[in-house]
């Protein structure tokens, strides 16, 4: 017994430390040629990482020191599977190719590698310690190190045909962890799949949060985490209280993946064949495109985005790409509490015509998703009739009857983060462009994979000065009054956003006098909002420019707010108040 305790003690560790190199060197495969010798020693230490893998995950049931959820069971069954089928693919010659011919591959030993990877992984206690790193700390800290690791990947030499700068890798990766789109160089032709792949993973990693999927997936395997890990993944996920953490973690992963494979699947469907070279390049444009709509990335492997030939009038196309980024855009919270209002609306419809009364429950939609949904209907319909009358005879004038509204909608909608563009950029009209700012600074709503203002801060200031107005000294709304606390942070949001895109705007005059005003303040406002969309000067940008916009962007993701929150030290409340005054503002 003492041996088995000691032995698994060593085993642990070691399985996990070297699937952490078997990782590595994944990369490293991936991202270098090599000679076949070189390939040779790294297939073998693959094998080895497995072999540990299994070992380790056997072991873990046969000593019995707990008990195991029902799905851990099933994921560590299916891995061993999995991973024992690849291996007699690889080991046990011809007769097992002709069963099993496609499993012979290396990238299937790197799957399983990945596999390994994550349940070693998801074993290790990590605990957050909020004496070294606030939430607001560990938050940032997570993009910067997914934007560095991304900038570390997209310099491997199979990453791009030609070689990259760092600058150039760093704004790359930068564009893609804060699901900007904004692009120094075409994504299409100058990254290989390798480099189009990491960006792919980088923009799903920005969308929903690294932390996200290492916390749950660290849960999922041990069912349950220290009270200050929970308390801090509570202040970043929003959770109102601490049990439904992981409940709220769970859900983001399901309608994350669930919308996006659906997504991809229509948009695979909704293609032309003869535009692809092969079934894997369809099948990888439709998930890229599935991944970076839904996170409001605005990534495209299109020359020019959903502008180019072959694709421009291809409506159903864009209204998919159009419903996977408004979703995106409207929150985990909302899109959550939409289906929950739903699942209510349809049973109560059904107990309906069976005669039955079914209890009335109220706020099922509740006020946070309903200012949401006014907000960004209201914003969305406005633009699109504001679109579709300035550009009525301009850039719709190629399009007709419902190619018109639909582009028109696509004109409206991606300026709230996502990026794509359907017409020529640099052919709009005037006021069109105003509007689009105006769009782009409101951005998408709060806890969503968008940027701007957000929805929620809009409404909150319009709803403000319209109480002013009215001589109230509340905001009131649907018979319910909006907190003082959520008053001041929206204000302070409006007031922070435009100080970085004025500071980017000045900053950038300074270092590009040549390029216009206009377009220098619409790359900024695409940059701070997320957006991605530009009037073509992204990639004609000096070095220091590009630094400001990559700081723009950055700081667009996090919100200016957490920086601060970062910062300062947070204050006790006092027991006293003092006596109030009011300030002549106008």
């Amino acid at each position: 017994m003492l041996f088995d305790w000691e032995f698994s003690k060593a085993l642990f560790p070691l399985a996990f430390y070297t699937s952490i190199i078997g990782v590595f060197l994944f990369i490293l495969d991936f991202g270098f040629d090599k000679s076949q010798k070189v390939q040779i020693w790294f297939n073998t230490f693959y094998f080895v990482v497995i072999g540990l893998g299994i070992l380790a995950t056997v072991l873990r049931y046969t000593r019995g020191t707990k008990q195991f959820k029902r799905s851990v069971i099933i994921f560590d069954s299916f891995t061993i599977v999995v991973t024992l089928v690849i291996l007699y693919a690889h080991f046990l010659g011809e007769e097992a190719h002709r069963h099993i011919s496609f499993l012979y591959s290396d990238n299937w030993v790197k799957f399983a590698i990945i596999l390994t990877f994550i349940r070693e992984f998801s074993e290790q206690e990590i605990n957050y310690k909020k004496t070294l790193l606030n939430p607001a700390q560990l938050f940032i800290a997570s993009f910067l190190g997914i934007i560095l690791i991304g900038s570390l990947l997209l310099l491997l030499p199979n990453a791009t045909h030609d070689g990259i700068s760092f600058l150039d890798a760093l704004f790359t990766s930068t564009s893609a962890v804060c699901v900007t789109g904004l692009i120094v160089v075409d994504t299409g032709s100058y990254f290989t799949v390798f480099g189009q792949t990491v960006i792919l993973c980088l923009i799903q990693a920005g969308g929903i949060g690294i932390l996200t999927v290492a916390s749950y997936f660290s849960y999922f395997f041990k069912g349950g985490a220290s009270y200050e890990n929970q308390l801090t993944l509570s202040d970043m996920t929003g959770s109102k209280k601490l049990g439904e953490v992981f409940g709220t973690l769970r859900r983001i992963l399901i309608i994350t993946f669930s919308i996006e494979l659906v997504a991809a699947l229509f948009i695979y469907l909704s293609m032309d064949n003869r535009l692809f070279t092969s079934f894997f390049h369809r099948l990888f444009f439709s998930v890229f495109h599935a991944v970076s709509a839904f996170c409001n990335a605005g990534f495209s492997t299109l020359p020019n985005s959903l502008y180019e030939t072959g694709f421009r009038y291809n409506y159903m196309f864009q209204s998919l790409i159009i419903v996977a980024f408004v979703l995106g855009g409207l929150g985990f919270p909302i899109v959550v509490n939409i289906i929950k209002y739903l699942k209510y609306f349809i049973l109560r419809k059904l107990f309906y015509f069976t005669g039955e009364q079914k209890k009335y429950k109220p706020w099922v939609l509740n006020l946070n998703s309903r200012i949401t949904l006014i907000t960004t209907s209201s914003l969305t319909i406005l633009g699109t009739i504001m679109f579709y009358f300035n550009e009525y005879n301009n850039t719709l004038a190629e399009h007709d009857g419902i190619g018109k509204v639909i582009t028109a909608l696509f004109g409206a909608a991606t300026p709230r983060t996502a990026g794509f563009n359907s017409v020529d950029m640099a052919a709009l009209d005037f006021s069109t462009i105003m509007m689009i700012f105006l769009l782009m600074w409101v951005g998408a709503s709060p806890a969503s994979t968008g940027g701007g203002i957000k929805t929620n801060t809009f409404a909150i200031a319009t709803l403000n000065f319209l109480s002013l107005a009215k001589g109230k000294s509340r905001i009131e709304v649907f018979r319910r009054e909006i907190s003082e606390i959520s008053v001041r942070r929206a204000f302070a949001v409006i007031a922070l956003s435009l100080l970085v895109i004025g500071s980017g705007v000045i900053l950038i005059s300074i270092f590009d006098s040549d390029k216009k005003l206009m377009d220098i303040a619409f790359e900024c406002f695409s940059a701070y909002s997320t957006v991605g969309l530009s009037m073509g000067i992204t990639a004609k940008l000096s070095a220091a420019s590009k630094f400001v916009i990559i700081g723009v962007m950055f700081i667009g993701r996090v919100s200016m707010l957490t920086l601060l929150i970062a910062v300062f030290k947070k204050v006790k409340q006092k027991n006293y108040k003092y006596p109030v005054e009011e300030l002549t503002i106008n």
